[in-house]
């Protein structure tokens, strides 16, 4: 059984079919990337699979289980995490907090509070301060886990949320566009760590429209073209594909 099954799903804004009967599934511990044009439905896909957005028709099950309509609370709980196109970073806080507040939907909320403010709880406060702190190593970001978020560059604060998110524990993670605004070093930090991501065990679903790090990272790839799943395959699959040369690719395969 696939870890994450998407049949027929769709949403309609008013008049405007932003995903149309889509259908795919995603096998654990792989990465599976979404391409498209502007436009094509990506993020609003990953906005319904998330949780942010009902889907108007169709189902999404995780290991089986039916999270259609699913609050994105709910589904962090069940170990699905991701990281947005602009970032969603608080920068009066140190970058530990911020990876420390990825925490809260997989402990008690009342209990995470608290170990934040409460002097008998200082025991737990320590081990979320040094998991935050192991994350942040973990993303290449040793270096700042005293630093303030406001101090730090646009590269290290998108390699920050995506600490955040694994803070949750994610069994599976949504990365929207993570070398988006990226220079060429830093998309290769981040390819790297992409790639480190799965061999860690969790599932990395990708947005992103730097096709190199596609070809390179994904095991599947899905097109979407228009809210519609134009293709589906192997990077060697989608690269020779016509359909997604006319509607995509172009001179980038």
């Amino acid at each position: 059984m696939a870890l994450l099954e998407v049949n027929d799903l769709s949403i309609h804004f008013g008049g405007v079919k932003a995903v149309q009967n889509v259908s795919f599934n995603i096998d654990a511990g792989i990465v599976y990337s979404v391409i498209g044009p502007n436009g094509a439905g990506k993020t609003t896909l990953f906005n319904l699979i998330t949780g942010v957005y009902k889907p108007t028709t169709g189902e999404i099950r995780l290991d089986g289980e039916g999270i259609h309509g699913k609050s994105p609370n709910e589904l962090a709980r069940r170990g699905v995490a991701r990281t947005f196109q602009n970032l969603q970073i608080c920068m009066n806080m140190s970058a530990r907090e911020n990876v420390m507040v990825g925490a809260h939907l997989r402990l008690d909320r009342n209990l995470f509070k608290a170990a934040l403010r409460f002097p008998g709880l200082k025991s737990r406060d320590r081990e979320l301060r040094e998991e935050a702190a192991e994350l942040m190593r973990f993303v290449g970001l040793g270096q700042y886990v005293e630093a303030r978020a406001d101090a730090m560059s646009y590269g290290a604060l998108k390699r920050l949320e995506i600490a955040r998110a694994l803070a949750m524990k994610p069994r599976l993670i949504f990365l929207d566009e993570p070398a988006a605004g990226l220079n060429p070093k830093e998309t290769i930090e981040v390819d790297h760590l992409v790639r480190k991501i799965a061999d860690s065990g969790v599932t990395v679903v990708l947005v992103e429209h730097d096709m190199k790090m596609v070809m390179n990272l994904s095991d599947r790839i899905l097109v979407l073209n228009y809210g519609k799943k134009l293709a589906e395959g192997s990077g060697e699959e989608i690269r020779r594909n016509p359909d997604v040369i006319a509607a995509y690719l172009g001179a980038h395969a």
